[in-house]
């Protein structure tokens, strides 16, 4: 047996090593077990993610993306605008004009821009009569009546042409002015309009619009409608 002298004492070599057979034969166990090798037996290193990058920022002097309708931080709607951002009707005028509907028409209330709605008995074709009251000249003569040509395909017309086609009914509530127009092609749209500026500052529309053949019926109980405005 080797021995081993350490400050005079005498240790067999053999003892050293027999505490750290265990130790050392389990380490060549794992070495040598089925698919495992040097890399594997290694710890894992976790490597942290990256920090999501921030959001870009907006070029300078513009606003951020804003949803369809809505509007800037601090910005104020226009005056008189209703929540949806649209602008109300104006509204109802104290003084209201009155009328005699003719025998067998038919009336109701108007909600929004329109005061009221005749309608003439019922026949082949439509025809509906509309009352709108704006407070003012509403843009003029001119201007309305071109755009009531514009709704059956008519060319505007001029101050000239305006003072031909106008045709005047004397009523209590003040001089009515009578339009009467045709739209051009095969099927025929008709209108007949009546413009009044009444003495409490408003301008009334009536409008008796439809089928041509049906229009051209109900035409003269219209007449007679615009003979009957007063004041209430």
């Amino acid at each position: 047996m080797n021995m081993f002298a350490h400050k005079g004492r005498v240790r067999p070599v053999a003892a050293g090593f027999r505490g750290l057979a265990p130790a050392l034969a389990l380490g060549f166990g794992l070495l040598l077990l089925p698919g495992c090798d040097r890399d594997q037996v290694s710890r894992t290193v976790v490597t942290p993610e990256a920090p999501a990058a921030p959001a870009p920022l907006p070029a300078h002097g513009s606003m951020p993306a804003m949803p369809p309708g809505a509007m800037p931080p601090g910005a104020m709607p226009p005056a008189g605008a209703m929540p949806g951002g649209e602008l109300p009707p104006p509204p109802r005028p104290r003084t209201a004009l009155k009328w005699v509907a003719p025998k067998g028409w038919t009336e109701t209330q108007g909600s929004g821009m329109r005061f009221a709605t005749l309608t003439p008995p019922a026949g082949a074709g439509k025809a509906e009569v509309s009352v709108v009251v704006l407070p003012g000249p509403a843009g003029g003569e001119l201007a309305n009546v071109n755009r009531w040509r514009g709704q059956i395909g008519l060319p505007p017309l001029d101050e000239a042409a305006l003072a031909a086609a106008r045709k005047a009914v004397t009523a209590k509530a003040g001089t009515v002015a009578v339009y009467d127009f045709t739209s051009e092609g095969q099927v025929k749209s008709r209108m007949v309009t009546g413009l009044l500026a009444s003495a409490d500052g408003n301008t009334w529309f009536f409008k008796l619009m439809g089928d041509a053949d049906p229009v051209g019926k109900a035409k003269p109980g219209f007449m007679h409608l615009l003979e009957t405005l007063h004041l209430d």
